[in-house]
């Protein structure tokens, strides 16, 4: 694009040094003409156009040239600087936007998954999903993603937290491009007595685990205190840190995202606080990826 634009510029700036060139001639005559004209007005005549003859059409002729000049030069420099600027890898993501179409309106962080997953550190990353006054239910299952259709169809390992596991993964499909690769019973650990992960998903092409929890308490509406989210943390990191260990080398993934699904704003609040008070020995090298769920969002719980 930059290119094409500096192409038909140039050449429209070429098109001006060419008249100005070819009016050389012309430029010539008039200033003979001035001349001449110049040699019959006596000195001392004090005719006002003596001061309009001092320019000459030389001048006006170079004052054009270097216009011209300049602003081949202007237009070289700035599509210059603005290929130097573009990004190949903005360029690339720019034709897939995040977050994907799906069930629930998805806001907030979104896309940021990048050197996080290699990088030896702990991050903490918040969103949020919108439910709005549609609850999930079965009926809804066609605008799950493929890999979140899958989830569903293959069950997990017991308790009532298929749901959240299924809109963790949903969220991370649609915003980090995440691709399915294993659901929590087809993973494989080196001891059978062990902590294990939910999922098994590639992002960039690296393996990455997933951990699904959700931060609630009863009654659902009180607040969710730094203590309450610290023992949450602090358990399922420890989790973390074991399926980790014990995951069999075929399955073995780059990091782990503990996944937590949050009821309120004022939980994700109280989780980032309790995560920033942790010993790094408990946040190690994971992600923990939180997604405050909003509207009609009991399915959840």
């Amino acid at each position: 694009m930059y290119r094409t634009l500096f192409a038909r510029l140039l050449l429209a700036a070429l098109l001006v040094l060419s008249a100005c060139g070819g009016s050389e001639t012309d430029n010539n005559a008039a200033d003979t003409g001035v001349q001449d004209a110049a040699t019959d007005v006596a000195p001392d005549a004090g005719d006002p156009s003596d001061a309009a003859d001092t320019v000459s059409a030389d001048t006006v002729s170079d004052t054009m040239l270097d216009t011209a000049r300049d602003t081949a030069d202007t237009v070289s420099d700035t599509v210059s600087d603005a290929e130097q600027d573009t990004d190949p890898d903005t360029e690339e993501d720019a034709g897939e936007q995040v977050p994907r179409d799906g069930f629930g309106a998805i806001s907030g962080s979104c896309g940021v998954l990048d050197d996080e997953l290699t990088s030896g550190e702990s991050f903490f990353i918040e969103n949020t999903i919108d439910f709005g006054t549609d609850p999930y239910d079965d009926a809804d299952e066609s605008l799950l993603t493929d890999g979140g259709r899958e989830i569903i169809a293959d069950g997990n390992a017991g308790g009532s937290s298929i749901l959240s596991e299924v809109f963790a993964y949903e969220v991370l499909e649609r915003c980090e491009l995440a691709t399915l690769f294993k659901t929590e019973n087809e993973v494989s650990y080196t001891v059978s007595d062990t902590s294990i992960t939910d999922l098994l998903v590639e992002i960039d092409g690296l393996k990455v685990g997933v951990s699904v929890t959700r931060a609630v308490g009863w009654p659902r509406e009180d607040p969710y205190t730094v203590e309450q989210a610290t023992t949450l943390l602090t358990d399922k990191l420890q989790d973390v840190q074991e399926s980790s260990a014990n995951v069999a080398a075929e399955d073995a993934w780059t990091k782990q995202i503990l996944h937590v699904i949050a009821y309120e704003p004022q939980h994700a609040d109280s989780l980032e606080t309790a995560y920033g008070q942790l010993d790094a020995s408990v946040v190690a090298d994971t992600v923990v990826f939180v997604t405050v769920s909003s509207g009609d969002d009991a399915f959840l719980y």
